[in-house]
């Protein structure tokens, strides 16, 4: 049996005071080594700066992938040289995404793009989410702008139109050459120069014409491409309706078989005013045998160059014109045109046409614009053959008849009487 130590008697003061509690233990000397503290310091970065980049992450992907703010489809133009931010605050000025401007350029560094953004004019969908947004930006998926280029117009008038479009930056440094463009829609992004404008239309003509110049009849008495522009050009301009071309193209094609004098009135408007296309007025009886390189009324065959820039239609009807041995037409009053091999045929439906001119004009009921045949691109002579697709409403027909009488000799495609100036329309 052991032997209990003897028990002290304390003091009720001694009693009352706390124990000594021992001191801690001393720290070893391992885990005061600097390398084991510099691990575990490091050990703790990573952890922390995994849960960081994990919640980074789902915030992201939830950023990236979430429908943005934009209410309706809507195009926003990204000017040249605009960095990440000047992106970002156009983008949130349009409502295209949220206005905090620091996720669309984390969103950017994430996705890899930050030397991809490209400048230019973007559609953005409705509720297009920010990954879509900068997709779009980086493929460069820039808006494309149909620009229409009616057939018949000369190279002055398209230049002025291109001029005057505002999507186009700069400007044409020399006019192109009568019939080198190609009337046709283009589409073209915002900010094109209007120098490659017109190298993309001289560049369509080459080609088509190319095209068309391997397809022809071997038979038409043309030469050369050019002459084939030169007389589509003729042919562009006498008529507006795609069920005609190939017939007036005949008209002209038997004439230059048979050393005719082509007589268009087209051709006369052209040396009068060049490129400019358009008279104002009507024809002048003293302007019909007026000395000029393009008036088909005194020249013999072609006139030296293309009157106007004519359409695809146009040159493959002159290309492959249909076989006829018409050698007149007259305008039919309705927008068409009647076509007649013989001279005496062809002066009556000149009669035909000047009953009919008379009797409207005596009419003081303006016809229904429905009456009115689709627009052509240029001024005509009605009674010669040359009438437009959109011929003047009747009373203005009327009122643009040319009393005065003509030389009783003159004879060709457009002639229709041998008395009077046929009746010049002027739109």
């Amino acid at each position: 049996m052991s032997e209990r130590p003897p028990i002290s008697p304390r003091s009720p003061r001694a009693a009352l005071e706390p124990e000594q509690v021992p001191p801690p233990p001393k720290r070893s000397d391992r885990a005061r080594n600097p390398l084991v503290v510099a691990g575990n310091a490091i050990f703790t970065i990573i952890i922390v700066t995994m849960i960081g980049a994990g919640g980074l992450y789902v915030y992201g992907r939830q950023a990236l992938d979430a429908p943005g703010p934009l209410q309706e489809d809507k195009i926003v133009n990204i000017p040249a040289r605009a960095g990440k931010g000047d992106i970002a605050e156009k983008l949130a000025s349009e409502g295209v995404i949220d206005a905090n401007r620091w996720v669309f350029i984390g969103s950017v560094f994430a996705l890899k793009a930050s030397s991809e953004l490209k400048p230019g004019e973007y559609l953005f969908q409705k509720n297009a989410n920010l990954r879509d947004v900068i997709g779009t930006i980086v493929e460069g998926k820039v808006v494309q702008h149909s620009v229409t280029i009616p057939e018949g117009l000369t190279s002055e008038q398209i230049v002025g139109r291109l001029t005057e479009n505002d999507i186009f930056t700069g400007s044409i440094r020399e006019m192109p050459r009568e019939g080198t463009l190609l009337p046709e829609t283009y589409k073209f992004p915002r900010g094109t120069p209007r120098e490659q404008v017109v190298q993309r239309m001289q560049q369509a003509q080459k080609r088509v014409l190319a095209e068309i110049w391997e397809r022809r009849n071997a038979d038409i008495p043309v030469k050369t491409p050019e002459q084939l522009v030169t007389l589509a050009s003729i042919v562009e301009k006498e008529t507006g309706k795609a069920d005609e071309r190939s017939r007036v193209a005949s008209v002209f094609v038997n004439r230059l078989r048979q050393k005719m004098k082509l007589q268009s009135d087209p051709t006369i408007i052209y040396g009068i005013v060049g490129g400019k296309g358009t008279l104002g007025r009507p024809i002048k009886r003293s302007e019909i045998q007026q000395p000029s390189p393009y008036n088909t009324y005194v020249v013999e065959g072609l006139p030296p160059g293309p009157i106007a820039n004519p359409g695809r239609a146009s040159l493959e009807a002159t290309a492959n014109p249909a076989r006829t041995r018409d050698l007149f037409f007259v305008a039919d009053g309705t927008g068409g045109h009647t076509f007649t091999e013989t001279y005496d045929a062809h002066q009556k439906n000149v009669a035909k046409l000047r009953v009919m001119e008379k009797a409207i004009q005596n009419d003081a009921v303006e016809p229904p614009e429905e009456a009115a045949a689709p627009a052509a691109p240029a001024d005509a002579n009605a009674a010669t053959g040359t009438t437009p697709a959109k011929p003047a409403p009747a009373k203005q027909r009327a009122r643009n008849v040319a009393p005065a009488p003509a030389p009783a000799a003159r004879q060709g495609a457009a002639q229709t009487t041998t008395t009077t100036t046929p009746p010049v329309v002027q739109r």
